[in-house]
């Protein structure tokens, strides 16, 4: 059975309290007691290239660290910046994508690539307002970009860093809301060291999630994911494969392929046009 991090929770855990100097500096001591023995070695950590967070920031939105680590240094050895991938053709970029899923991030990489390079002359800003402008990052992404890119002291947080907060500091509570846990995070950041401070975080709620009770259950905004096979994204997902290996695709070529009922795969077609995915030209599909 897992210890319970004593003295933490049962000194203001319970109670909601803020933590004390005391109960931060065993907080901290604790957390970068695991990341100095268990730290996981990550293709994107230890570097302070912004657009190569940027990348690795984008692509783990959704997406299980194993499957990023084994794309990512191929997508960055495609594509070294922004000006090489604001100016590649879609198709490319899809076909790289591939393996990762959730599609439309491949659009909006491109499109922070491209706005990147005509608005700030290749330079990433580092201001979270500034980076929340783009497309695809809101507040949460925003704020781990610049805190690894920019070792800018922000607050954030994502579901590893959750899983810490609720373990450690709301123990005997659920319907957690973020709102409660944000005020902890604050108060135990590590503003000298906010990059390998959020990493330690992380780590240790990889490490969590593997015990026998996933503390993010706890959470209001917990959600089971949904199953994959059959659905829509799953469709549109095996379109865009076969218009990246294919110049051209009619509407009944793809039907063959993916034997699928003929309004599905029409609803599924629509929806890739209206995101800017693929374009029809007569009967002919392909990519955009």
């Amino acid at each position: 059975m897992r210890k319970r991090s004593r003295g933490l929770t049962s000194e203001y855990g319970r109670r909601e309290k803020r933590p004390t100097t005391a109960a931060i500096k065993k907080f901290q001591e604790m957390i970068y007691g695991y990341y100095r023995n268990h730290k996981r070695i990550l293709p994107w950590r230890n570097i302070q290239n912004p657009y190569h967070i940027l990348v690795s920031e984008i692509m783990l939105q959704q997406t299980q660290v194993q499957r990023v680590a084994g794309k990512y240094e191929q997508f960055i050895s495609k594509f070294p910046d922004f000006s090489a991938l604001a100016g590649a053709p879609l198709k490319m970029v899809l076909k790289e994508w591939q393996g990762l899923g959730y599609n439309r991030r491949a659009i909006v990489l491109k499109q922070i690539a491209r706005e990147v390079t005509e608005r700030f002359g290749g330079d990433l800003p580092s201001s979270v307002e500034t980076l929340e402008t783009f497309p695809g990052i809101g507040r949460a992404t925003a704020s781990a970009i610049a805190a690894f890119a920019f070792q800018k002291p922000v607050v954030f947080i994502e579901t590893n860093i959750r899983r810490v907060f609720i373990h450690v500091f709301f123990h005997d509570k659920i319907d957690i809301k973020d709102t409660e846990i944000l005020p902890f995070i604050e108060k135990t950041l590590d503003t000298s060291n906010p990059r390998d401070w959020y990493y330690a975080l992380m780590d240790y709620g990889v490490m969590l999630k593997k015990g026998h009770e996933n503390p993010n259950r706890r959470s209001a905004h917990y959600q089971k994911q949904s199953p994959f096979p059959g659905s829509n994204r799953q469709v549109r997902g095996m379109i865009l494969k076969m218009l990246t290996n294919e110049s051209s695709l009619s509407e009944q070529k793809i039907l063959q392929k993916l034997a699928i009922c003929p309004e599905k795969l029409r609803d599924n077609l629509l929806q890739l046009e209206k995101e800017g995915f693929v374009k029809r030209k007569w009967r002919q599909f392909t990519i955009a």
